[in-house]
């Protein structure tokens, strides 16, 4: 069924081309939800067009182009589409984190790095041969979103990507809480839009926390860095609530596993004692610097506290967040479902998941008809209705 959004939109404009989803390897179940969405909501759509020529192909029962990329056995692949896309508006949704799929490389298991599926990417790019009228990828992650500026001489690794896929026939890049949006400016005459899931986590607290008191008295927002400061800010205001953010102090003489290593979390604001605090940030990598920022809240005396990060990598396990949780230093963990979520992580006690599909169909609904997307990008109203209706013990 179609949700609200569906009224602030403007769907009787002829769509861009037939629409077409090619979801890789690594993002097939995201893909096959958003598909999900999409058929529900064309199939029981009916404008006063819809069933002319122009909206030909609009209601089908598969969205999916299927694509595959096949490897040989030294590891070489190519990129191959199974059917027509001539003329179609196609969306190509790549996960460059997933590590769980592999491939042989002359006998050995390789797993998938962010290289390999950002390779196949550009593959599937190829075999589409020029023949879509537009191709828009969908990239949760940014590919070295993290090697976003150079500080010595070093590459501009993310720069380089995205004018390398614009230089290829891409026209829209959408990606989610880009480590820095400044990265933007290497394609300054292309579609880059970085979403920020800020109403999928407030949407996931309410639902699995029932005593939250939404206030500036019982809660507060925390950026664990000075980078983060944006997202933080943005939750802190259309929540009404305070912030407050730490700042890391280096060691600029060592370089640890490439950076410098930190030597204290300082925090700036005001009291925390008593309050429920919402951390939040663009990922979780290892984990060590937000359960330190935990730690330092906990010596403050704050209450419960939550974590917010778009993208939960957890790349040394979850030994440390399953300690942290039962010495009572972090109470949940929301990331969203963008990226790979291992089984293992998905049955932690401390984990909500985030579900962003329903978001992306939106996002691909709304684009397909070369409708404006403004709406979608701020969801203040949304999260003031939704908070309305916790108040009033609606969820």
């Amino acid at each position: 069924m179609a949700a609200q959004s569906e009224v602030s939109r403007n769907l009787d404009t002829i769509p861009v081309g037939r629409l077409g989803i090619i979801p890789l390897e690594g993002c097939k179940h995201l893909g096959e939800k958003v598909n999900q969405y999409l058929v529900d909501w064309r199939n029981n759509r009916n404008g006063e067009h819809v069933n002319t020529l122009d909206f030909s192909g609009y209601k089908r029962d598969n969205y999916i182009v299927e694509a595959k990329v096949p490897r040989f056995g030294s590891g070489e692949a190519k990129g191959a589409i199974k059917e027509s896309v001539r003329g179609d508006d196609l969306y190509l949704l790549v996960d460059v984190c997933n590590y769980s799929l592999t491939y042989k490389l002359c006998g050995n298991i390789n797993h998938m790095s962010p290289d390999d599926h950002y390779q196949d990417l550009k593959r599937i790019i190829a075999a589409a041969g020029g023949k879509a009228r537009r191709i828009t990828v969908i990239m949760p992650f940014l590919y070295e979103s993290r090697q976003h500026k150079r500080s010595a001489r070093e590459s501009l690794d993310c720069a380089l990507a995205l004018e390398e896929l614009v230089n290829m026939g891409v026209d829209n890049i959408i990606t989610f809480d880009a480590h820095d949006p400044r990265v933007q400016n290497a394609i300054p005459l292309n579609g880059f839009e970085t979403v920020q899931p800020t109403y999928q986590f407030i949407k996931g607290l309410l639902r699995n926390v029932k005593d939250l008191q939404i206030d500036a008295d019982h809660m507060m927002c925390i950026s664990p860095d000075e980078g983060g400061m944006g997202r933080a800010i943005y939750m802190a205001n259309v929540l009404g609530l305070d912030m407050g953010m730490f700042y890391k102090r280096r060691d600029y003489t060592k370089i640890v596993d490439g950076r410098n290593p930190i030597v204290a979390h300082e925090f700036l604001g005001t009291d925390v004692e008593g309050k429920d605090m919402i951390i939040i940030d663009d990922m979780i990598s290892s984990g060590e610097s937000v359960l330190e920022v935990a730690a330092e809240l906990k010596k403050r005396k704050a209450n419960r506290i939550f974590v917010c990060a778009t993208f939960g990598l957890f790349t040394n396990g979850f030994e440390k967040f399953d300690k942290a949780a039962e010495e009572g230093i972090i109470t949940k963990i929301l990331t969203t479902n963008s990226i790979y979520q291992p089984d293992e992580l998905l049955k932690r006690d401390w984990y909500i998941s985030c579900d962003l599909s329903k978001y992306i169909a939106y996002l691909i609904d709304t684009l397909n008809h070369d409708t404006s997307i403004s709406d979608l990008l701020d969801p203040n109203e949304r999260i003031q209705a939704l908070v309305a209706k916790y108040k009033n013990g609606e969820i």
